[in-house]
């Protein structure tokens, strides 16, 4: 098996962390920076930052956040929101962060994951998709917009052509799971996870170590991302990885 990454996710909306429950109910989880420079000295993997109301709100990311937090950070450092554009991404990349994340622009426009994997590389280009359980569609539908809008797009079928298109990496939320703490998504972990020839990054419901190892084994993820259990430090990223240890995981 593969070494396995444990990253905690950075939500950030005026320029604080917060945390919801199916993308709902924000509340204030605390400053990035700090964080950022807790999580940097407590063994995470990577750090993902994500500004969740720029693409809502039409604006750009917060690039000056984004400077300070990767001034706290040895680790490898993705940011996403609001990033439309490859001058966008150019931005965001110097003011530190070694990948960006696209999400509602690279359904607008799929051009854009190119264009960035294209100057950059794919191991730049991360593809988030934020997904929903769709009674109708018999699988996932993608959504966007911080999970506001359906798209057409059913979860495997855009994954594949993301990484067609470019991406490196796929970062993938259930939004059912979000915040729930009760387990990731393994059905949608494990669909993506085949339907792909690139990591991929299991998001929302992570509650304890099993949970991560069932993401590892059972849904195939190459990597687990969590927020709320490490926030409000229900867990610690050393506990985790000493418990995914001792079930046979390999991690950093």
């Amino acid at each position: 098996m593969l070494t396995k990454r444990i990253i905690p996710c950075l939500d950030v909306k005026e320029g604080r962390v917060v945390k919801g429950i199916q993308f709902l109910n924000l509340v204030d989880a605390g400053d990035p920076v700090e964080l950022a420079r807790f999580y940097d000295r407590a063994g995470a993997d990577e750090l993902v930052f994500l500004d969740i109301s720029a693409s809502h709100e039409g604006r750009d990311t917060m690039v000056e956040v984004v400077e300070r937090v990767a001034a706290e950070l040895a680790i490898p450092f993705t940011v996403g929101g609001g990033i439309n554009k490859l001058e966008d991404m150019k931005r965001v990349l110097r003011a530190g962060a070694d990948k960006v994340s696209v999400n509602t622009a690279a359904i607008l426009r799929p051009e854009l994951i190119t264009e960035g994997s294209d100057y950059f590389g794919a191991q730049c280009i991360v593809v988030a998709i934020d997904a929903k359980h769709d009674e109708e569609l018999g699988s996932w539908r993608v959504y966007t917009h911080g999970g506001r809008k359906p798209t057409q797009w059913e979860v495997t079928e855009w994954a594949q052509e993301a990484v067609k298109r470019g991406a490196g990496e796929i970062l993938l939320t259930s939004m059912d799971k979000d915040g729930e703490k009760s387990g990731f998504n393994l059905a949608l972990t494990k669909a993506v996870s085949e339907a792909v020839t690139v990591p991929v990054i299991a998001s929302g419901g992570a509650g304890n170590a099993d949970h991560f190892y069932d993401a590892f084994t059972e849904g195939k993820a190459d990597a687990g991302l969590a927020a709320s259990i490490f926030h409000y430090k229900e867990t610690s990223i050393g506990e985790l990885k000493s418990e995914l240890q001792k079930l046979g995981v390999s991690v950093r």
